[in-house]
Order: C-alpha cells, then sequence, then structure tokens
C-alpha cells in the first residue's frame, strides 16, 4: 500500500517536472524563432492602452507564458523603456493570453492519445534541429516542446488517477462549503507559486477534473488560485530593481488578488454564468467549463479595470515611494538579472539601452572640453564634472560587463547571442578607454586654458577646438551607427575620418615645433602637443569602437 502511494506521488513528479519542462523548451523555441521580434514589440507599445493589451495577449499566447511575459515587462519598465502605464495594460492583456494553453488541453488533450501526436512531433522537432540553412533550426525547440508537453500530459493523466481515499478527500472539501472554496483558492495559490506555472497549474486541474477527483466548484476555485499565485514570477524579477519595476509587480499582484476577490464574491453567479456559455452541463464537459472559466475571468477582470490605468498607476506610485538611494549620485544597472525562461535577445535590447546612455555621459564629457576653450574661467568646473562623470562610466562598466558575462552563460543563448554579447563587451571597454582619455585630455585641457597667455581668439585655439570637435562628431556618428547599424561604407567612411584625424595629428605638432624652434614658450607648447597626442588617442578609441559594431 505504502509503495504504491509512494510510487503514485513519484510518477505524479516525474510527470509534472515533465510537463514543466516541455512548456519551457516551448517557450524558449519560440522565443528563439522569433528572434528579437516580440522584444521589439514590447518595446514600442504606445501610450493606447487597448493596444498594450493586445499586444500582451498576443505575446503570451504565442510563448505559452504568463510568467515570461510578466518579466519581460518587468524588465522593460526597468529599463525605463516602458512606462508603468503601458506595462499595466499588457499585464492585462498576458493574463488574458495565457487561457490559450488551457484551452489547447481542452481540446487535444483529452479527445484523443496524446502519445500517438508527441513522438512524431518530437522527431520533426529533432530533425528540423539540423536545418540550420534555412533558418528553421531554432523553432526545433517549439515542436519538441510541444511534444514534451503533451508526454507530461499524457503520464500526468495516467498519475492522477487517484484511489478512492483521494477522492473521499476532495469530496469532503467540497462538502464544507465556502470554506472548501476558499481552501481550493489557497491551494491554486501555493502550489502554482511553487512550480512557477498558472498553465501547468491550469493542465493538473483540468486532467484531475476530467478523471472525475475534482468537482466544478473546487476545480474552479483551484483555477482562481492559480491567477494568484502566477504573479511569483513578477515578484521576484522586481527584487533589486527600480522602483517603477516594483510598482509593476505590486500592479500585478493587486490585479490578480482583487479580480480573484470579486469573482469569489459572485462565485455561484459567476458559475451560472459559465454553464449558460457551454451547452452542455460540467458532469458531461468538464474541462470546456474551466477552460471558459479561465479565459472569461481575465477577459472580465481587464474588462473592469483597463478604464483605470491611470488611476492605478499614481496610486502604485504613492504605494511605493521613490527612496534615497534611487536619486544618489552613483550608478545602479536598471536591468532584471539575466532569468533562463527569457530569450537572450531581451537582455541584449536592454543592455543597448544602457550603452547608449553610457555612450551619452562619454558625449557630455566631450561638451565640458569644449566649454573650457570658450569659458577658460569655468575650466576647473568642467574639470570636477568630467572627473565626476569618468567615475560614473567607471561603475557602468563594471555593471555592464558583469551583467553581460552571465547573459553569454544563459542556457538558451545560441551561438549568435554569444557573438553579439562579446561584440556589446567590446564596446562597452572602448567607451570606458574612451572616458580615460577625455577625462585625461580635461586635465591637460584645464593646465592649458588656466595660463595667462591663453586667448579664445587665437589662431591654436581655434585649430584645438576644432580638432576636438572632429573627433566628437565622429563619435557621435558611431553612437548614431550603434543605433540604427552601419553599412560597409559607412565603416569605410569612418575609416577616412580616423586617417583624417591622424594626419591633422602629424600637422598640428608639426606647426608646434615650428614655434618652439621660433622661440615660443616651452611650457606652453608642450601642453598644446599633449593635448594634440590625447585628442587623437580618443578619435583611435572611437574608430575601435566602430570596428566592433
Amino acid at each position: 500500500m505504502i509503495w504504491n502511494v509512494i510510487s503514485q506521488i513519484a510518477g505524479f513528479i516525474g510527470a509534472l517536472c515533465l510537463l514543466l519542462f516541455g512548456m519551457n523548451m516551448l517557450s524558449n523555441g519560440i522565443q528563439k524563432g522569433a528572434g528579437s521580434g516580440l522584444q521589439k514589440l514590447l518595446g514600442k507599445i504606445t501610450g493606447n492602452r487597448f493596444y498594450a493589451v493586445l499586444t500582451g495577449i498576443g505575446v503570451t499566447a504565442i510563448i505559452q507564458s504568463s510568467g515570461a511575459t510578466t518579466v519581460m515587462v518587468v524588465s522593460f519598465v526597468n529599463a525605463e523603456i516602458l512606462t508603468l502605464e503601458q506595462a499595466i495594460g499588457v499585464i492585462f492583456g498576458a493574463n488574458i493570453g495565457t487561457t490559450v494553453t488551457a484551452w489547447i488541453v481542452s481540446f487535444f488533450g483529452f479527445s484523443f492519445s496524446i502519445a500517438a501526436m508527441a513522438i512524431p512531433l518530437f522527431g520533426l522537432g529533432y530533425i528540423i534541429k539540423y536545418f540550420k540553412k534555412f533558418r528553421i533550426h531554432n523553432f526545433a525547440e517549439c515542436f519538441m516542446g510541444f511534444a514534451l508537453l503533451f508526454m507530461g500530459l499524457g503520464l500526468l493523466k495516467e498519475s492522477l488517477e487517484l484511489g478512492p481515499a483521494a477522492t473521499r478527500l476532495f469530496t469532503a472539501i467540497n462538502s464544507w462549503g465556502i470554506g472548501g472554496i476558499f481552501l481550493g483558492v489557497l491551494i491554486g495559490a501555493i502550489i502554482t507559486a511553487l512550480i512557477h506555472s498558472s498553465s501547468a497549474m491550469t493542465a493538473i486541474v483540468l486532467t484531475m477534473a476530467a478523471n472525475g477527483s475534482l468537482s466544478w466548484e473546487l476545480s474552479a476555485a483551484i483555477v482562481l488560485g492559480s491567477n494568484i499565485g502566477s504573479t511569483v514570477d513578477a515578484v521576484m524579477s522586481s527584487f533589486g530593481a527600480s522602483v517603477n519595476a516594483r510598482r509593476t509587480a505590486l500592479v500585478h499582484v493587486a490585479f490578480n488578488v482583487t479580480g480573484t476577490v470579486l469573482a469569489l464574491l459572485i462565485f455561484k453567479p459567476f458559475l451560472q454564468l459559465i454553464d449558460f456559455i457551454v451547452p452542455l452541463k460540467p458532469s458531461e464537459n468538464i474541462t470546456t467549463h474551466i477552460a471558459m472559466l479561465h479565459t472569461v475571468f481575465n477577459i472580465c477582470a481587464t474588462l473592469l479595470f483597463i478604464p483605470f490605468v491611470n488611476q492605478i498607476a499614481i496610486i502604485a506610485r504613492k504605494v511605493i515611494k521613490e527612496t534615497s538611494e534611487e536619486k544618489d549620485e552613483h550608478y545602479h544597472l536598471p536591468a532584471i538579472l539575466p532569468h533562463s525562461r527569457i530569450s537572450a535577445d531581451l537582455y541584449s535590447y536592454q543592455i543597448q539601452t544602457e550603452i547608449t546612455k553610457m555612450s551619452a555621459k562619454v558625449i557630455e564629457m566631450f561638451d565640458s572640453v569644449c566649454n573650457s576653450f570658450v569659458n577658460p574661467q569655468k575650466a576647473d568646473e568642467e574639470n570636477d564634472h568630467v572627473k565626476y562623470l569618468e567615475n560614473y562610466i567607471d561603475e557602468m562598466n563594471a555593471a555592464i560587463t558583469e551583467f553581460l558575462q552571465k547573459c553569454s552563460r544563459l542556457p538558451n543563448a545560441n551561438h549568435n547571442d554569444r557573438q553579439h554579447f562579446s561584440s556589446l563587451l567590446h564596446v562597452t571597454d572602448n567607451l570606458e578607454n574612451l572616458s580615460d582619455e577625455t577625462c585625461s585630455l580635461m586635465h591637460t585641457v584645464r593646465k592649458y586654458v588656466t595660463d595667462t597667455e591663453y586667448k579664445t581668439d587665437s589662431k591654436r585655439s581655434h585649430e584645438i577646438m576644432d580638432y576636438v570637435e572632429s573627433v566628437r562628431i565622429f563619435f557621435e556618428q558611431t553612437c548614431v551607427y550603434f543605433t540604427i547599424g552601419s553599412s560597409a561604407e559607412e565603416r569605410l567612411s569612418g575609416e577616412a575620418i580616423e586617417q583624417k584625424i591622424d594626419r591633422t595629428k602629424k600637422e598640428l605638432k608639426k606647426a608646434s615645433r615650428k614655434r618652439l624652434e621660433s622661440g615660443a614658450d616651452v611650457k606652453e607648447e608642450l601642453n598644446y602637443m599633449d593635448m594634440v597626442r590625447k585628442i587623437e588617442r580618443a578619435g583611435d578609441c572611437v574608430y575601435s569602437i566602430l570596428q566592433c559594431l
């Protein structure tokens, strides 16, 4: 007897793990096949709340994971790609999109032999894996994941053939009335939080209901509870994140909990509505009833709260206030730690935004150098500002480098992803080198312009300012290439600019030597040549960045 119980529990755990593994592989396969398209779609959401909801529905229905979508949304809010209001709409839609899994299981899981479909699907996925020439190999995991999902579901059906004692237990819980309903909600929330998948929890409920182990009322309560448990991914992703990311997680939790509470307040009428929509009685077609309940619940909750998106965002901002830590002068990487359930493209998309911000800080350093030539009296102030920026960029470089190293070790990162992360590492390193050169240049410029002999309208001043400006423009153009991409011709033009910077260095140093031979001030000319040399090295750093693109 005991061994039978242990065997049944072990079988259930194994079937559940296979089901979860299949869902995870399916999600990864779709994300790899879609590339950065899903992330770019999320990143282009406008202020239209209905478009945000539709985007959440579409992305979640495609990748079969509301948890993955939610982590993406929290990450994008953290990286300031999405606003809090936009994220709220996507979260509403993600709850609707996750109901697709229930319909798939309801339609396909109980109408024919699952194994008959799973094995050919797995074989097809394995074959596609080797068709790299046609760029369809990334979808291999999609087919293999579907196959494992169906295999896991089939094994789950066998392992959940409960004995008379377990059936009597569920019957007793159902007889407790409102207490049994609340217990069902609690069970659904806890198990979903533990397995990190409301879709898998729904599949378990559908299987047990189809076996006759769960009643219609208790099944409904567990499904409602799973909506609360599904928020665990958002909560975990918000740990250590920005204040807006934490607000997004709070909204997700509050939305799902409030929706569940409202459904429980009208529990009996709500079930009667589902009975009215679905033609057959629950005892005759319970899986369709459960799938319909899951869908109707999330649609009704979304329709109820979507007019109040702005008000919800205001409340979230009041509940979670910005702390002094978010306002301090040190850099905090606004990106969620790499998560194995999310496509590597999401992280490259986020980190490129941070590298763009890093580039803007370097341009700010160039501005301070140029301002010092025009306003020598502010040279000390500009020098202090450049030192602060250089330290800030050092912090950015350390955080971004560590993050990219973690991303490159993600299990779902393919060869192209790792090459891209390596390229971004080189870009970040060269940006930090450029900031060091600019800081060193600023130090020399301060000494040069505070000299009593310096004149802003002299020929030498115009030459050196033009030289700095040429490197600054070269860097700005490289930043544009980093954002929108560059062609072979544009990279060749960058090489020509770098060669022109080298020629200008030689010309300016030659002119300076002639002035020395004519009796010019030695200290002033040495500072001048030092500036020329450092500007040229800054140009080399910019060219190194261009070569990494």
